[in-house]
């Protein structure tokens, strides 16, 4: 039930976004007429996106066949509006592609480069200026949102790092590895010597 709401409110989300960017029913294009599937493996949720040129259309419990079946976890999805990263995640293993990957590079492309003009929209309803007011507004309270999310995460790790002992610093990783290379060498050294006094 939950996913027919679901697959029901992506289906209008995205297209209010060709209605409000038209660039997006451009970048499209190529994808029309193609299904791109989509699993969540750790919400075991598997959903699918039909463009036909002129709308696109959500499904729900996909498990035909599409053109581009994608595999990945939540965590992943942020990551898919760079195209350039889809390599990346397939050669680490947080992204599973089967079939047509210029189609996955075309959704990736297409949704990563939406610049709507939200201050345009709104100003039928507030006017030109108080929508260019409160589009700066948002802007502005989005950017600051963002520092703090910078400046508490570089806390936290210091706390956790520093303070607590929690996790290693990133030097004492580098310390760590360096040793290891080292023993790993004085190691391989010594059995050459054994093997050659054996022989």
């Amino acid at each position: 039930m939950w996913v027919s709401v679901l697959t029901a409110v992506a289906e209008q989300a995205v297209n209010r976004l060709l209605t409000l960017e038209p660039n997006l029913a451009a970048d499209l294009q190529g994808a029309a007429h193609k299904v791109l599937a989509l699993t969540l493996t750790d919400l075991n949720l598997s959903c699918a996106l039909h463009y036909n040129g002129e709308y696109c259309f959500v499904y729900g419990n996909y498990h035909d066949d599409a053109d581009c079946h994608i595999a990945t976890s939540v965590d992943c999805l942020g990551e898919l509006k760079d195209p350039s990263q889809l390599t990346r995640l397939i050669r680490s293993g947080k992204l599973d592609l089967e079939g047509d990957l210029h189609l996955a590079q075309l959704y990736s492309k297409a949704f990563g480069n939406l610049d709507i003009d939200w201050a345009e929209h709104l100003s039928r309803y507030l006017g030109d200026a108080g929508a260019e007011h409160l589009v700066s507004s948002v802007k502005a309270c989005n950017n600051k949102a963002q520092q703090h999310k910078k400046s508490y995460q570089q806390v936290m790790t210091q706390l956790c790092q520093d303070e607590l002992n929690v996790t290693i610093h990133p030097l004492e990783l580098q310390q760590f590895k360096t040793q290891t290379r080292a023993l790993s060498s004085q190691l391989a050294a010594l059995e050459q010597r054994i093997n050659a006094l054996t022989d």
